[in-house]
């Protein structure tokens, strides 16, 4: 959906399905529903989430042209896809395999080449489209292991992504960039990690790559790499890490460093009370989202800003009642029209502060990600095309107000 120049969507990872066939099934099923009670005499944007296995067999016959017919038969767009989970995301244990392959592995940067292939086929013309992905690794899968190698590897493998897509765009005239998706516990987590990467790796290391194998000056693969290469900013993901959005977007903007796709997500948190029978309360609250699918990662902070993380919501748990932090965050995405759960919180207000701030980005792709609805406390359960429909129109006032403020 688009509204100015900012364009809308929703990750199609909230359902279930590994091949092709399933992805489609359940485009039919809730795509045009949603348009027509949200954009019924407008383009409709879809942010489109392939396995490896759909992303093969998409790419197998005539069916992506299939594929393309169908989107202009019911007026929607394809701008952003979602390459972060390779292979199975709903009704199995997922937990930290959401990062197998990682981009040390010959797997996954196929798996990506292929999405640059669909997208680059599906992206209208007149619009950047970009690919979210892991960022990088798991961190502690190398606890007792250098990380040198790790970011040697990838930052080849993404220099590889990084030629394609120029590629492209001199073949196309399309512009499209990897985006990749910093989040607690993986191998760049935060601002710090990713302008580290940047600068210590992915710039001189990936610049060098791109000089050998293109015949290019490093200071043209280092501004091939900036393009092609972005940063996903969910803002789950970034609250859970207790960064604001204002400080992010400039400290990224002086490194030039720039964000290709927003996911809007809301985590958990939790403000700590010192009586114990209060916190047992909060302990039983939270104990019925540390469900056993998806990593919930939980980063405590104290009083003098200090960061304690929990690499799950399981394992955090039995430290609540002695934790001395004044808060907890936890990696869970909520519905992001909630802000209040009794004696819970979400971090909404972080969606708030990017919307008023999207007009001034470069950045204008919004994604909702709100992908956990199967997993959510029985309570919260809602049929799920009336919440993505209300998660949608959430977002859509709040983009409202700012932009007529």
């Amino acid at each position: 959906m688009q509204l100015k120049n900012i364009h809308l969507t929703y990750c199609t990872n909230v359902h279930p399905g590994e091949s092709w066939q399933d992805v489609f099934a359940n485009l039919e099923q809730y795509i045009p529903e949603l348009k027509a009670r949200l954009a019924p005499d407008k383009p409709f944007g879809i942010g489109l989430r392939l396995a490896a296995l759909a992303a093969r067999e998409l790419l197998e016959s005539d069916r992506l042209a299939q594929f393309q017919t169908w989107l202009q038969q019911n007026n929607l767009y394809v701008f952003t896809l979602n390459g972060f989970p390779y292979g199975g995301f709903h009704h199995q244990v997922v937990k930290d395999k959401v990062y197998a392959p990682d981009w040390r592995s010959r797997d996954r940067l196929d798996y990506t080449l292929n999405l640059t292939q669909i997208l680059a086929t599906l992206l209208p013309a007149g619009i950047d489209g970009g690919i979210s992905t892991l960022p990088l690794s798991y961190k502690p899968w190398f606890v007792q292991a250098s990380t040198d190698d790790a970011f040697k590897n990838a930052t080849r493998n993404l220099a590889t992504v990084a030629a394609e897509m120029s590629r492209i765009r001199e073949q196309t005239g399309k512009l499209l960039h990897l985006d990749l998706e910093p989040e607690p516990d993986g191998l760049i987590e935060n601002t710090a990690e990713v302008i580290n990467f940047f600068d210590s790796w992915l710039l001189p290391i990936g610049g060098s790559y791109l000089t050998e194998n293109l015949g290019i000056s490093q200071t043209s693969a280092e501004a091939l790499l900036r393009e092609h290469i972005r940063v996903c900013y969910d803002t789950c993901h970034f609250a859970v890490e207790y960064e604001k959005p204002q400080s992010v977007f400039t400290r990224l903007q002086t490194a030039g460093i720039s964000i290709g796709k927003i996911q809007l997500s809301a985590a958990i948190r939790v403000f700590l009370p010192e009586e114990i029978t209060q916190r047992q309360v909060i302990a039983d609250k939270l104990s019925s989202f540390a469900e056993s699918t998806y990593l919930h990662q939980v980063i405590a902070r104290s009083r003098n800003g200090a960061l304690h993380h929990y690499p799950d919501l399981s394992t955090a748990l039995p430290y609540l009642a002695q934790s001395t932090a004044q808060e907890w965050r936890t990696h869970f995405h909520v519905p992001i029209f909630i802000q209040d759960y009794q004696t819970l919180q979400s971090t909404q207000d972080d969606i708030v502060d990017v919307l008023n701030l999207i007009e001034k980005q470069p950045c204008q792709h919004l994604e909702i990600e709100t992908y956990t609805w199967d997993v959510l406390p029985p309570a919260m359960k809602l049929d799920l095309l009336a919440s993505i429909q209300r998660e949608y129109e959430w977002v859509l006032q709040k983009l409202a107000t700012s932009i007529t403020a």
